[in-house]
């Protein structure tokens, strides 16, 4: 796959996951200093790993998930719950789930402020119930 195909499958890709409109906003703040990262994951990330068949995108987003919880990396988490919520399908159950399990392995203090993070997503979203 050339360079070019890897690009455009990789856009193709981010937009399926993470829908247009955050798509289009980091699009938007793409500058000089920036521009070779963004393709770089454009076409590596989205258009070399996303887009290979072993794996459906529920398996990646919840592998992604579980990821940076491990690693504490909170603007991706949020980023990658909100898009789960928004554009993948999931549920808030299935939120709930995913750091259950990562409470175990990654420990509590790290799903703790997980569930901090992606109980505001979901009520922004206006998915809590109860």
């Amino acid at each position: 796959m050339n360079d070019e195909k890897r690009r455009d499958d990789g856009m193709a890709q981010r937009r399926k996951v993470l829908g247009d409109a955050w798509v289009d906003k980091s699009i938007k703040g793409k500058n000089a200093f920036n521009a070779d990262f963004i393709d770089l994951i454009t076409r590596y990330a989205w258009g070399d790993i996303w887009t290979r068949p072993h794996f459906d995108h529920r398996t990646r987003r919840v592998l992604v998930i579980g990821t940076m919880v491990a690693l504490g990396q909170w603007d991706e988490f949020r980023l990658h719950v909100r898009a789960a919520l928004a554009e993948g399908g999931f549920t808030p159950d299935d939120i709930k789930e995913i750091l259950l399990q990562q409470a175990i392995y990654c420990g509590v203090p790290a799903a703790n402020h997980a569930v901090k993070e992606a109980s505001a997503i979901i009520a922004e979203l206006g998915l809590l119930s109860g």
